[in-house]
C-alpha cells in the first residue's frame, strides 16, 4: 500500500501524481494506511489520449484474441484476490472474507463477458430492397469513465471494466478516495494488455466530473448517490454521452406467515447487515405480516445479537463502517428515528468493545411507515422493521418510494410470489434469496435508482452503440431516384 500511494496507474504504468495529497485511514484503528492524490487536469489529458489510442489498438484485435486477453484478467484477479482483499479490508473495514470474494466475483463477469462479446457483434436482417444485404452492426463507444463507491470496488469495477473491455472500449476508472489503494492494486491484473486500455486516476468529485465532462471520453458508468449522480447525468448531458447510473436503493424485505423463520431471520440479518449495512441492495424496510410479527422479531433479535463485531481482518462477521464521517451519519439517522418514537430493539449505539474506529452495533428498530428512516437511503446496520396486515399493505408500502433497486419477500405461498414478482416497483425481485448476483441476469434499478443495466446481455449492449449497414451487390441506378415520373406527380393524379 506504501508503494503504490500517491500515484494513479497511467499508460501502462504507475505514476507520481502531482496534485495534492489525502492521507487514507484504516476505519477499525483510525490510523494513517496510505495516500491519495488529486488528479490534474494534464493528467486527464494525458489518461484520455492513451485510453484512446490503446482502445484502437484493442478494437483492432480478433474477437478470440480480445477473449483470451479478458480470461487471462480473471486468472490474475483471482490469484492477487487475497492482496487486493487485505487492502480492501484496510481501507475500508469489511471482514476479509467479503473483501477477499469480491475478487473471484469480479473474475466471474470478465469470463462471463470474454465468451458472450465473441458471440454476437450485431444481426442480419431481411432487406427491404432484393438481393440486398442490411445488418447492424456492434461498434464499442470508445473510451468509458467509470465512478466506483467505496462499498463493493473491486466487484463494481469489474462488472463495468468487463462489459466495457468485452465491448472494445478502453475505461478510465476513478475511484472513491476512501478505497482509491485497493483499486490501484488491482492494475497488475491488466498489464498484459495495451498501454492505457485500462487506467487509474485518484481523487475527488472534481476529477470525476473533469473526466466525465471531457471533449474525448464517450460513455459514463456511475455508482453513487443520487445527488452524485444527477451531476453525472448533467455533465454528460452536455455531450449527449451515454450514462450507466446506478444510484442509491431503500429495499423492501417482506416476510409473510407461510415462510420458515429460521431462515426468514438468518436471510434477514445476512440482508441487513451485510458489509455493516454499506450495500445498495440492502434491506432496508421491513414489513412483517402480523401474524407472525413477534415471532419474527424475537427471531431476528437473536440472530442479531449473535454477530461477532471487530477487525475485519480478525473472525468477525461485522466490521467497521468505511470511515467515521459515515459511523456519525448513522447515529444521526438513529437519533432521529427515536425522536420521532421509534424503539430500539437491540443496538443503537457504538460496541464497548473495540473503543477506538467506525464502529456501529447491527440495530433493529420498531417504526412506522411514515418515518423518515423508511424513505431514504440507510446505507448502515440499520434493520427498521414495521407491521402489516397483509400482502396487500406490503406491497403497497414497499412501492411508496422515490428509489426502486431490489426488493425481497419470504414466502412459500406461490401466488404471493408471483403478486410480489409482477406489482412491486423495482429492477430486481428476490424470491427467498435476498442479495444474489448472477453474471448473465442484469442488474439495476428505477425510479431514482438510475438508468441502464450492469451485467447480462444488456450490460454489453450499455457500452456498444448500433450502426445500420446496408450493401447492395451491384452499383445501379434504383428506381426511387431522380427524375421523378410525369405520372407521380400532383397534377398528373388528379387529371
Amino acid at each position: 500500500m506504501s508503494r503504490i500511494s500517491g500515484h494513479h496507474f497511467l499508460n501502462g504504468v504507475y505514476q507520481a501524481g502531482a496534485g495534492s495529497s489525502h492521507e487514507t485511514f484504516d476505519p477499525a484503528t483510525d490510523q494513517p494506511v496510505g495516500s491519495y492524490r488529486d488528479a490534474t487536469l494534464e493528467e486527464v489529458d494525458a489518461a484520455v489520449a492513451a485510453a484512446n489510442a490503446a482502445q484502437k489498438v484493442w478494437w483492432s484485435m480478433s474477437a478470440l484474441d480480445r477473449a483470451t486477453a479478458l480470461h487471462e484478467v480473471a486468472t490474475r484477479l483471482v490469484e492477487r484476490s487475497a492482496t487486493t482483499g487485505e487492502c480492501l479490508t484496510r481501507e475500508m473495514g469489511k471482514p476479509y472474507r467479503e473483501s477477499n470474494w469480491e475478487g473471484g466475483a469480479s473474475a466471474s463477469a470478465f469470463r462471463y463477458y470474454a465468451e458472450l462479446a465473441r458471440h454476437d457483434q450485431g444481426r442480419i436482417a431481411g432487406p427491404a430492397i432484393a438481393g440486398q444485404m442490411h445488418m447492424t452492426l456492434k461498434e464499442p463507444l470508445g473510451t468509458i469513465v467509470s465512478i466506483v463507491p467505496f462499498n463493493f470496488p473491486v466487484l463494481l469495477f469489474g462488472w463495468q471494466a468487463a462489459g466495457a473491455l468485452a465491448a472494445g472500449n478502453a475505461i478510465i476508472v476513478k475511484p472513491s478516495e476512501l478505497t482509491s489503494l485497493t483499486v490501484l492494486s488491482l492494475m497488475p491484473a491488466f498489464d498484459h494488455l495495451p498501454a492505457g486500455l485500462v487506467q487509474v486516476l485518484t481523487g475527488g468529485a472534481a476529477v470525476g466530473q473533469a473526466l466525465v465532462g471531457h471533449e474525448h471520453t464517450h460513455g459514463v458508468a456511475f455508482t453513487g448517490s443520487v445527488a452524485a449522480a444527477r451531476a453525472v447525468a448533467k455533465t454528460a448531458a452536455e455531450r449527449f454521452k451515454p450514462v450507466l447510473t446506478e444510484a442509491s436503493g431503500n429495499d423492501p424485505f417482506i416476510v409473510m406467515p407461510s415462510a420458515p423463520l429460521d431462515a426468514v431471520a438468518r436471510g434477514a440479518t445476512f440482508a441487513a447487515f451485510l458489509n455493516c449495512g454499506q450495500v445498495c441492495t440492502s434491506a432496508e424496510r421491513f414489513y412483517v405480516h402480523t401474524d407472525i410479527y413477534d415471532e419474527f422479531l424475537g427471531a431476528f433479535v437473536e440472530q442479531t445479537k449473535a454477530l461477532r463485531i471487530g477487525n475485519g481482518l480478525d473472525a468477525v462477521d461485522i466490521g467497521p463502517m468505511a470511515s467515521l464521517r459515515e459511523r456519525d451519519r448513522v447515529e444521526r439517522l438513529v437519533a432521529r428515528a427515536v425522536e420521532q418514537g421509534a424503539r430500539v430493539v437491540t443496538g443503537g449505539r457504538r460496541p464497548s468493545a473495540p473503543t477506538s474506529g467506525a464502529f456501529y452495533e447491527p440495530t433493529i428498530l420498531e417504526v412506522s411507515h411514515d418515518h423518515e428512516i423508511m424513505h431514504g437511503e440507510c446505507f448502515g446496520p440499520i434493520a427498521p422493521v414495521c407491521r402489516v396486515a397483509d400482502l396487500d399493505e406490503a406491497i403497497r408500502l414497499a412501492n411508496d418510494s422515490v428509489l426502486g433497486l431490489g426488493a425481497n419477500i419470504y414466502t412459500e405461498v406461490l401466488e404471493e410470489a408471483f403478486r410480489a414478482v409482477h406489482e412491486i416497483e423495482s429492477g430486481i425481485v428476490w424470491v427467498n434469496t435476498p442479495l444474489n448476483d448472477n453474471d448473465a441476469v442484469p442488474f439495476g434499478g428505477r425510479k431514482l435508482t438510475g438508468s441502464g443495466r450492469e451485467l447480462g446481455a444488456e450490460g454489453l449492449d450499455q457500452f456498444r452503440r448500433s450502426k445500420m449497414v446496408m450493401i447492395a451487390p451491384r452499383a445501379e441506378p434504383d428506381p426511387e431516384w431522380f427524375p421523378y415520373p410525369d405520372g407521380d406527380s400532383f397534377r398528373e393524379q388528379g387529371s
